[in-house]
């Protein structure tokens, strides 16, 4: 059965911290962190909810502020994450539903286009493509090309292209790309692939 998609309640806010810990493992409390510092600062967007039959959030997905630095202006875009689903629950469509559904409440919010970082294998199947398609660059060379992705949306224009500058917070944790030696273990195998 398929888990009701819907915007985060302000009473879940624990559920879905302890179900993004538990979907990113060893890395969990980073990514609550970097999330919980987004959402007290007041730049998450939209935060939505996967719910099961029972009641039980089973995934979560958020929207968060950030710019795409072009020649005409500073436009504003959205950067989705975090993604998460409960571990018992991957590989059950839960991730592709939350996707989508955060395309929708970005077209809806007004957004141009929303990026992210992730796994292009993923994210690739379920409609994302290589942001450097669209002539949008990711904030920082530690993102592998492949990795830094985007959805254009109805509000996007053939102009709106640049850099993307993701907020303060982001750097802050230190959750922009990747580091060595990960970073040049994915750069070896992107090179060995292509």
């Amino acid at each position: 059965m398929s888990p009701e998609i819907r915007p985060q309640r302000p009473d879940e806010s624990d559920a879905a911290r302890q179900l993004i810990t538990a979907a990113f493992g060893d890395e969990g409390a980073a990514v609550v962190g970097v999330w919980s510092d987004v959402v007290a600062r007041g730049l998450d967007r939209a935060q939505l909810v996967a719910v099961d039959g029972t009641g039980e959030l089973v995934g979560h997905v958020g929207l968060s502020h950030g710019w795409l630095d072009t020649r005409q202006a500073l436009v504003d875009v959205l950067v989705l994450s975090p993604l998460s689903v409960a571990p018992d629950r991957q590989g059950r469509g839960v991730g592709k539903a939350l996707l989508q559904a955060a395309v929708t409440e970005a077209d809806r919010l007004g957004a141009p286009v929303v990026v992210l970082e992730g796994d292009p294998g993923y994210y690739g199947r379920r409609g994302w493509s290589p942001a450097a398609d669209l002539g949008i660059e990711a904030p920082t060379r530690r993102v592998p090309g492949p990795a830094f992705q985007a959805v254009p949306l109805a509000a996007y224009e053939s102009w709106m292209t640049g850099r993307v500058v993701y907020r303060d917070v982001w750097w802050e944790h230190d959750s922009t790309g990747l580091r060595d030696p990960l970073l040049a273990e994915i750069e070896a195998a992107t090179e060995r692939a292509g």
